[in-house]
């Protein structure tokens, strides 16, 4: 299982933001925005607020895991599964992808002022009812990247599949000066 680290590029590079920084401390660099895999754009501006599509955990272009996140107790065997703890850690590579997101509308994510809104959606086993341990990888790395700017309302919604069968997605609402 790959980390948010795996998300950076060959060729390291001096942090352009104080976010940035704080990424690289975490030894997170801040990747090219995702391709979108239909048709629509990673961000959008209205007003002070940008809103970003929704964003799968890709690392260096590639989806690393697929299926349904399960505790293991429940699901068929010929299923492919994602442990919470992982499917956790692919919900912070999501939010490090959502960051490029705005970054791309907005030039500089020290612009941001707050994070407002997370919506993070959980591939779910029908049984499995830890979607909110799940998007808590989202909401703790906007935490520790953005300090106070990073806190946030949020929704953690169990889904039965995600787009290219990914195990979560989080979409956010940034607001910037």
């Amino acid at each position: 299982m790959s980390n948010p680290a795996d998300t950076q590029s060959s060729a390291p590079a001096a942090p352009a933001s104080a976010v940035e920084q704080r990424l690289a401390e975490l030894g997170i660099t801040l990747p090219e925005v995702a391709a979108p895999v239909a048709s629509y754009v990673p961000a959008v501006v209205s007003g002070s607020h940008v809103y970003t599509s929704g964003q799968l955990p890709f690392i260096n272009g590639k989806l690393e895991a697929t299926g349904k996140v399960s505790a293991g107790t429940e699901g068929f065997a010929d299923e492919p599964t994602v442990s919470p703890e992982d499917a956790q850690k692919y919900a912070a590579v999501c939010a490090v992808n959502a960051l490029a997101a705005v970054k791309s509308v907005i030039g500089d994510l020290d612009r941001i002022t707050r994070i407002v809104k997370v919506v993070g959606f959980v591939s779910s086993d029908p049984s499995f009812t830890g979607q909110p341990a799940v998007v808590n990888g989202a909401s703790e790395l906007l935490g520790r990247v953005l300090g106070d700017a990073g806190q946030h309302a949020r929704s953690a919604v169990g889904v039965a599949v995600l787009p290219l069968d990914s195990p979560v997605e989080v979409e956010l609402i940034a607001e910037f000066s």
